[in-house]
């Protein structure tokens, strides 16, 4: 096995990573950039270089820098985790070029499978299904348009290079097709270095089901089963699950082998996915799926079939990379019980899932029954230059409702402060009904996506409870505090107070009337409870409201209070008396940055009419690429920025003029 193992990637799955390798006996290198100096990965690992700035591009995508960093430290094996260069034939023959062994497939495999239309073209020949389509090498967008207006809307662009739903768009009409196709070359072009695209038929509701698949060096293939992974959005998957519910055995069967059988014809060594598509209108599982694409990596979903097969996938990628067989045979290897895997993003569902940033100043997850993967700790920031996964969630149980019942208790455990997050929206689609019944498609979340990311408006007893907290009343007395030996009535006696408090449905008021610190009766909404404090601790009290014991949870950031009750991350802010208005609110002629960003397009100059909807200028951050719009129609006054700009959250992009355009 290995001495030296360096880890060419970052968050969750090098942290990942290195805790198999730390079990096997082999000392980790991590590499960094300038925003991670302080990563946990890195903190993790035996060793760590530096590799470059923050910009991904100069450094975790820099096949040289990581190159030069194994050479230096010694390494005698790299790990590419997923994402980055993980898919990347070049990089894979540059470690093997610099006498490195690269866990993972030969380059060969991967540039038989990276190209989407290519590997759609030798599946056809070994006897796989492939949905309709056009997979050729044409990119004029004329011949494309009439490709297809032949395949019939709607359908998807995707990018023939990469995943993750990055060079991707569903178009209904034909009259979007240009706009869509030229945003998603753009896309595909910044995210993997090739403009090329792929056109397909979009199936009316379809499951997305992947079959892990591992090979070795001695000819051997094997499939560990599927994963559903249909939840998803913006192409972007949400929550998996193993198996799939209502496989049926003679389909898992038939997929197993079609995904073996994939692998064989490229002859493929590690840990791979197949992904197929099938079309469920009917609700039943149908005898017809269809071949989507391979990776040729390890999955971010990869802990669902871990549980169920009691694998470790990623021992095996490193025991198979050092040239042994695999540890088991087809035969042996089976499906025990049902496991979830649930993504927990820094990225607000009220605004289309746009990505945030901001500070982790409290982060606590479950701590029983439940298997945490991530790469930030408490006090680590979301930066704007990488993915903001902040943790994945991982359950199993012996049954489905079971593993979902454990994992919608978990989600609801988890207390996360200093950045909006989806767990509001995970904890609503656990419950959505088609999912609870084992119909999950990928367009279930679109379906009911105004229900599930609507803001969760706080009830009476919340808005009560933060206005308390507000007063700075339940933070715990010292012996040393003045106040203390002073005795309640001289801070509080029976006065009678009006807190104004901010949610993300507006604004409350709520009345607060005090006798010492321990005893409240609070107006809100319409609903007068009474509030008896129990018991004081950092960051928390034990309360009886209305007759009913509370454990509330709470933290304070300036004037933004965050309330982990029942299972909820409310989120309150405290207005400025002094400031006008309701705060924060952006007039319709500024059109600002929702995020710290490069500009990549800016489509209009001053002086140019504008409708309202218009796309204006189009930002890339966060691995995502932003298409910017008029909220009204009007006349540019002017732009602020150029294409290149590196921008904050909040500037000013574009101004448009008081008066509408005539």
């Amino acid at each position: 096995m290995f001495s030296k193992l360096l880890i060419a990637n970052r968050g969750e799955i090098a942290c990942r990573i290195i805790r198999t390798a730390r079990r096997l006996g082999i000392r980790t290198v991590a590499v960094y950039s300038d925003a991670d100096g302080d990563a946990l990965h890195v903190t993790l690992a035996d060793q760590a270089v530096r590799i470059g700035p923050a910009n991904a591009a100069e450094s975790y995508l820099s096949i040289d820098r990581v190159i030069e960093a194994a050479r230096a430290v010694g390494a005698d094996a790299i790990h590419p985790g997923y994402g980055f260069l993980s898919e990347n034939a070049d990089f894979a023959e540059a470690v093997e070029a610099a006498g490195i062994v690269f866990v993972g497939p030969p380059p060969e495999a991967i540039r038989a499978m990276g190209l989407k239309d290519a590997a759609k073209a030798l599946m056809e020949q070994s006897g796989v299904p492939v949905v309709p389509g056009y997979h050729g090498e044409q990119q004029d967008p004329e011949f494309l348009a009439a490709r297809a207006a032949e395949i019939g809307y709607p359908l998807l662009i995707k990018a023939r290079a990469g995943g993750g739903g990055k060079g991707m768009r569903r178009v209904e009409r034909r009259e979007d097709f240009g706009s869509a196709l030229e945003a998603a070359q753009r896309e595909a072009q910044g995210s993997f270095g090739d403009a090329g695209v792929l056109i397909e038929k979009y199936l009316t509701r379809p499951r997305h089901i992947e079959v892990q698949i591992f090979g070795d060096r001695h000819g051997n293939i094997v499939h560990l089963f599927e994963r559903d992974c249909s939840l998803q959005r913006r192409h972007q998957k949400v929550i998996e699950e193993a198996p799939a519910p209502g496989m049926t055995a003679e389909v898992r069967r038939a997929m197993g082998d079609a995904a073996v059988r994939a692998a064989h014809a490229i002859g493929y060594v590690g840990a791979g996915t197949v992904e197929f598509i099938a079309d469920v209108t009917n609700g039943l599982w149908p005898d017809q799926f269809y071949f989507m694409e391979m990776n040729t990596r390890l999955q971010v979903e990869h802990p669902v079939t871990e549980a169920v097969t009691g694998i470790d996938l990623v021992e095996w990628q490193l025991r198979v990379a050092d040239g042994e067989p695999l540890p088991k045979k087809q035969g042996e290897i089976g499906i025990d019980g049902w496991s979830f895997e649930a993504r927990i993003y820094a990225e607000d569902p009220t605004r289309g899932f746009l990505p945030a940033t901001g500070r982790l100043a409290h982060l606590s997850f479950p701590d029983s029954n439940v298997r945490i993967d991530s790469g930030v700790t408490q006090g680590d920031a979301i930066t704007p230059f990488y993915d903001p996964l902040i943790a994945k969630l991982i359950v199993h149980a012996g049954t489905r409702s079971a593993a979902l019942a454990r994992l919608q208790a978990a989600l609801k455990e988890v207390r996360i402060g200093g950045t909006v997050t989806n767990l509001d929206f995970l904890i609503k689609l656990t419950d959505e009904q088609d999912f609870r019944a084992g119909r999950p498609d990928t367009g279930l979340i679109d379906r009911a996506v105004e229900r599930l990311a609507a803001p969760n408006d706080p009830d009476d007893e919340a808005l009560a409870l933060a206005a308390i907290v507000s007063t700075g009343v339940l933070q715990p007395m010292t012996s040393a505090d003045p106040w203390a030996s002073l005795g309640y009535w001289q801070i509080w006696g029976d006065a009678h107070r009006t807190i104004s408090i901010d949610h993300a449905s507006g604004r409350a008021a709520v009345t607060l009337a005090s006798r010492g610190r321990d005893q409240f009766a609070v107006r809100a909404g319409t609903s007068t409870l009474p509030v008896l404090v129990l018991e004081r601790f950092e960051n928390g009290a034990r309360l009886e409201v209305a007759g009913q014991r509370r454990t509330l949870r709470f933290l304070r950031q300036g004037e933004t209070l965050t309330l982990f009750l029942d299972g909820r991350n409310l989120v309150f802010h405290l207005p400025d008396g002094l400031a006008g208005g309701h705060g924060g609110e952006i007039a319709d002629d500024e059109l600002v940055a929702p995020m710290p960003g490069l500009v990549k397009m800016v489509r209009v100059g001053a002086g140019e009419a504008v409708a309202k909807g218009q796309p204006l200028v189009v930002m890339e951050a966060m691995k995502m690429e932003l298409t910017l719009s008029a909220s009204r129609e009007g006349t540019v006054a002017s732009v602020h920025v150029a294409e290149g700009t590196q921008v904050s959250e909040g500037t000013v992009l574009v101004t448009l003029s008081e008066e509408a355009a005539q």
